[in-house]
């Protein structure tokens, strides 16, 4: 084992490369996702292309990352300067908005890649049957622009007919060349840093601190899985729909302990739905990452290391590893948080004093575009909505706050209507909506769009049919709702819907709150 100390120095200065990365993306981007919402993750990565530090970001992001960054390294012999980009779901990506940039960084006289480094984004439109690119599609083709891996920069230069063709694809081209261009920025700052790392310590100190990293995790994965009882730990549980059929849509899991290693088998899980709910092996693989490292109650590097010890069965075909041309936009936002939370309920029958209840489960996801007649150019828009975090055996609940798979902030209310036809009729906290406990669940949000130019409006949500369960005798949370007013009538829309909206329309989003933690006291 390296000097623990220079260790923990080596932690931070690869996880602050990730961060650092993610800050030049915020403040280069141009779209109010990224740039408000940050709806981005950076990584760096070893000459493997094995994990070796992340940034505090999006976790249905980071675990999911690494399929990318193989894929990007199987299809080019990355040069120096050069920069590929992909989003395409069955070759590493989760779902098309998410474009992954990925580069390989040099060190002189070294023919080969030293490290890579990739930064993910999601652009808040590529195309597709709907504004922002999150439509109830059936098939990925309705979804928007598949990229495989292609080099967007070679030797440094910007492949301009590469660029001209995505732009001719998307409803807001200058956004997504910002947005693009902003990822390269990222990823130029990562390659800095770390060759003036390597410069300062020297290239074999870094690899083997490196490789001491990704040890570690797994140590400490093992020691965490080693203090659960061998057993098998079974749940399940539902999406309300896959926004085709009103059929639930049915996630299970057996999670097997023996020893330091755990087993975990998707298998009895629905076949791939109709509707846009499918996940795919990298949204399933990231669900599980995140859920196990919940388990540590040290600070432990998320590198690769952590996935050692688990072994995966995710049988093809199914909602949680679907086939093409599946349509895959909710999978990544939706079905991965129904992953998170049928995991999280097989391991609270093994370490009921460390899981908490079900959170809200959804991340509201709300898209909207058209014409903006006042500014004279066509808008897109893209925003997940906080819920409720569900009560646990040590503490309440939070109230309107992104849990689990998302990390996102909101959008401000100066921003949204700066730069949008929008006026915020309503941003408050749904009292009540928390499920009763020993530990309350928190409480959803109200969120209401009042729209100032006719716009086609998506919703791909949950838990509005059965709300996020409590644990140890607590009460389930409220779901969710969604209406629109038109006119002065009131319309209740799907947890999946498409609709379109006029001038003074209404639309008022209520997000399910957390479930409660046991049994209330009296």
């Amino acid at each position: 084992m390296r000097h623990p100390v220079e260790l923990e120095l080596f932690r931070h200065f690869l996880g602050t490369i990730a961060d650092e990365m993610g800050i030049v993306l915020r403040k280069t981007a141009y779209s109010a996702n990224i740039k408000e919402r940050r709806d981005f993750s950076c990584a760096v990565y070893d000459a493997a292309a094995e994990a070796v530090a992340m940034g505090d970001h999006m976790p249905v992001h980071l675990g999911a990352m690494p399929l990318s960054v193989r894929h990007a390294i199987a299809a080019f012999a990355l040069r120096p300067g050069d920069v590929a980009i992909l989003n395409d779901p069955f070759q590493g990506g989760t779902h098309l908005p998410d474009i992954t940039a990925v580069a390989g960084v040099f060190v002189r006289g070294r023919a080969r890649p030293a490290f890579y480094v990739a930064a993910r984004a999601h652009h808040a439109d590529v195309g597709g049957m709907s504004p922002g690119s999150m439509p109830l599609a059936r098939e990925i083709f309705q979804e928007g622009l598949r990229i495989p891996p292609v080099l967007l920069v070679e030797r440094g230069k910007v492949n301009a007919p590469l660029m001209d063709l995505i732009l001719a694809n998307v409803r807001t081209p200058e956004e997504r060349r910002g947005d693009l261009l902003a990822q390269c920025m990222a990823i130029r700052r990562g390659e800095t840093a770390l060759l003036d790392l390597v410069r300062r310590y020297g290239l074999p100190r870094v690899r083997r601190n490196m490789a001491a990293l990704r040890a570690y995790s797994e140590r400490m994965m093992r020691a965490a899985l080693a203090r659960i009882p061998d057993s098998v730990y079974r749940f399940e549980d539902f999406l309300d729909n896959d926004g085709v059929s009103g059929r639930p849509v049915r996630i299970a899991v057996a999670v097997t302990i023996r020893g330091d290693t755990a087993e975990v088998d998707f298998t009895g899980s629905d076949p791939q739905a109709a509707g846009p709910v499918n996940a795919n092996y990298a949204v399933a693989l990231s669900a599980t990452t995140y859920v196990f490292r919940c388990l540590l109650t040290e600070e432990v590097p998320f590198t690769s290391g952590l996935l050692a010890p688990l072994r995966l069965v995710i049988p093809e075909g199914t909602v949680v590893n679907a086939r093409p041309p599946a349509a895959m936009a909710a999978g990544n936002v939706e079905t991965s948080q129904r992953i998170t939370d049928v995991l999280l309920g097989a391991l609270a029958q093994a370490v009921p004093d460390l899981v908490p209840a079900a959170s809200s489960g959804t991340m509201n996801n709300l898209t909207f575009g058209g014409w903006d007649p006042v500014r004279k150019r066509a808008f897109a828009y893209y925003e997940t909505i906080a819920g409720g975090m569900g009560g646990g055996p040590r503490h309440e609940g939070q109230s309107g706050v992104h849990t689990h798979m998302t990390n996102s902030w909101n959008t401000p209310v100066e921003a949204l209507e700066h730069q949008y036809p929008i006026r915020l009729r309503a941003y408050r906290i749904r009292a009540g909506s928390g499920g009763a406990g020993r530990r309350r669940g928190g409480d959803g949000i109200v969120r209401a769009f009042e729209f100032l130019a006719p716009a086609d409006v998506t919703l791909l949500a949950d838990r509005r049919e059965r709300g996020p369960y409590g644990l140890r005798g607590g009460a389930p949370g409220k779901p969710g709702r969604t209406t629109v007013r038109v006119r002065g009538r009131i319309r209740t829309l799907a947890a999946k819907d498409r609709t379109s909206v006029r001038p003074g329309d209404v639309l008022t989003i209520e997000t399910p709150g957390g479930g409660g933690w046991g049994a209330p006291d009296r």
